[in-house]
């Protein structure tokens, strides 16, 4: 019997669209995650509060998952003074959100966000040492139960390819995502990196799955989508954030609603996107009514 990996290539490959899940910093500090707090800590100390945002977003009808280990490099973590808590808390992360999987169906796709550090000469690290901290956090969420590894919110794209190439050391389906800004000249990461020469060297270093997340509303990430298109073969991936946030009384506001975004996924359709889920701003009620529209378009009716 095909294993859940195997599925989900049969899904993509027969044009299907899959669901992923929302933001997962959005729900934390809503159950009140601090800033400055160390997410991934809760992993250990309120593993029950995870649990329920995976429940939620499976019930919500997301079919891949996340983990709370964006964070999880130790040169993140050490800024929590937790950098001998790496295996500790991705293997928990990972296993928290297999273990609601398993009632479900679902893939767990375990987050790898950015080490918060350059390599030489821009920054301290050598190459092997960011690499090794990679292979270190994914080595972790692979014994805890992920299926796949979802490497994200990268702005630097020789970093997003050392934790590619990681990856694919530890044999993981990879799933590499991109984070781009609107310029004068188009869209380019932080670091000036074009979406052709990004989606090139992570199609050609090995993810199976490239995209882009965060930075955008879905407008723009519909306009990325359709040039990431024009240099992969391979599936992709958009998780938009529910538009630009504001500070509107103190608090950040999203102005983009479930139903804003759920009309735009047949533009996302319509540019080869495989995978969609939200990013910042994000809750189980948009992958709701995500739902709606994608079991209408995998039908092939009009959403």
């Amino acid at each position: 019997m095909p294993g859940r990996i195997e599925k989900l290539k049969e899904r993509l490959s027969a044009g299907e669209l899959v669901l992923c899940d929302g933001a997962w910093a959005t729900q934390m500090q809503k159950m009140g995650l601090q800033s400055g707090d160390c997410p991934e800590e809760w992993n250990i100390t309120q593993p029950d509060k995870i649990r329920q945002i995976a429940r939620e977003y499976f019930q919500a009808g997301s079919q891949v998952c996340l983990t709370n280990t964006f964070g999880g490099t130790k040169f993140r973590l050490m800024r929590h003074g937790f950098a001998d808590k790496v295996e500790a808390f991705n293997r928990a992360g990972a296993a928290l959100c297999r273990e609601v999987a398993e009632s479900f169906g679902g893939i767990v796709a375990a987050s790898v966000g950015p080490t918060g550090e350059f390599v030489q000469p821009e920054g301290l690290l050598s190459e092997k040492e960011m690499y090794d901290a990679f292979r270190e956090q994914i080595g972790a969420l692979k014994a805890g139960g992920a299926d796949a590894v979802c490497i994200e919110t990268m702005y630097v794209l020789d970093e997003a390819l050392l934790a590619v190439k990681a990856a694919r050391e530890h044999g993981m389906f990879c799933i590499a995502c991109m984070t781009f800004d609107s310029t004068p000249d188009g869209f380019k990461t932080m670091l000036g990196t074009s979406i052709e020469d990004a989606t090139c060297s992570l199609d050609v270093t090995g993810a199976d799955v490239v995209g882009t997340n965060c930075g955008n509303g879905i407008a723009d990430m519909v306009r990325i989508a359709h040039r990431m298109r024009m240099f992969t073969k391979k599936p992709l991936i958009v998780k938009s954030n529910a538009g630009i946030p504001e500070m509107v009384g103190g608090q950040i506001v999203y102005h983009e609603s479930p139903e804003m975004m759920a009309a735009r996924l047949v533009d996302l359709k319509s540019a080869g996107v495989a995978l969609v889920g939200g990013c910042c701003g994000t809750t189980p009620e948009y992958i709701r009514v995500f739902r709606q529209s994608i079991e209408k378009l995998n039908r092939g009716e009009v959403a």
